[in-house]
């Protein structure tokens, strides 16, 4: 049985866009949304069905709609850049993973195209050809994948990434589930190695905060998304501890929006709210929810 459905306003479209008209902001551009073969994403779905015993929390899917509904809402709520992010928990999905992605952008200049990867012996090459490929962001996810970020098998991945400079959302942090190999010190030891990556470090990192945010301090390619971070839902988990927030508004440029569309088990507008909730300032605002993105992307006049 699923959880029960999460209610959202029918204006949600119209109260989006009237805090991006205050901000003088045409629209949203979100680095962490999923699209996914539907097979896989059911599957996606079935695990956040399930996830209420591994967090003690029902976890209910806003937005399970079909793909072409999805595409509208997301358009209809603002967004004018977004992800397809997709991720493999085991060897031999990478390449087709990332051969659905540059079909899914190839009719959608809106979508950033997106590739993943996995340690296994062709993993280099499947992301040099997927980079060579047109692919614009790449994403990995510890948890799922139950990998170590610094297993050799991903030694060529990161040579490639950091030589191309294609950035990669990265869900390595502990929540909100941890795993083997999840946490800041990975990371800590990954930049250690390829200090040129360009790294967006999903969901701030929560729990660890402090560390994440000490790893955007010290390598100009650590960027952290606003994914989940600073939600009630997350709040009452994890709360952003309000004594670093003068460091993250100083971070300024490597603030960037995300969202986990469709996946979010509560309005999109929470997640737009969240961010201006911060009070961190217009400016800052206007950055996080499209300019550093679209500066990082290279879109539009911001380059």
């Amino acid at each position: 049985m699923n959880p029960p459905a999460v209610t959202i306003a029918p204006d949600e479209p119209a109260q989006i866009r009237a805090r991006l008209d205050a901000l003088g902001l045409d629209g949203l551009f979100d680095v962490h949304t999923h699209f996914l073969p539907q097979r896989m994403l059911e599957k996606v779905w079935a695990y956040f069905d399930a996830v209420g015993p591994m967090t003690g929390r029902a976890w209910p899917i806003a937005y399970r709609r079909t793909e072409v509904e999805r595409l509208r809402v997301l358009r209809d709520l603002g967004v004018r850049h977004f992800s397809a992010l997709s991720y493999p928990h085991k060897p031999g999905m990478a390449r087709w993973l990332n051969e659905w992605g540059a079909e899914f952008a190839a009719d959608k200049p809106d979508c950033l195209q997106s590739a993943t990867f996995f340690p296994e012996p062709e993993a280099g090459e499947c992301v040099r050809e997927a980079v060579e490929a047109g692919a614009r962001i790449f994403k990995a996810h510890v948890q799922v994948g139950d990998y170590d970020p610094n297993s050799p098998l991903l030694d060529p991945v990161w040579e490639v990434l950091s030589q191309s400079r294609t950035p990669l959302v990265i869900h390595s942090g502990h929540g909100p589930a941890p795993g083997r190999f999840t946490g800041p010190a990975g990371m800590e030891t990954l930049l250690d190695r390829y200090p040129d990556l360009v790294l967006i470090i999903a969901h701030m990192g929560l729990p660890d905060y402090s560390r994440f945010l000490d790893l955007a301090e010290k390598y100009d390619g650590v960027h952290l998304d606003t994914t989940m971070a600073f939600t009630a839902f997350t709040e009452a988990m994890s709360p952003f501890p309000a004594e670093e927030l003068p460091r993250l508004k100083a971070l300024g440029e490597r603030v960037l929006f995300g969202s986990d569309f469709p996946n979010i088990p509560y309005p999109y507008l929470e997640a737009v709210d969240a961010v201006l909730g911060l009070g961190l300032g217009d400016e800052w605002a206007r950055g996080v929810l499209y300019e550093n993105a679209a500066r990082l992307f290279r879109v539009g006049d911001t380059v």
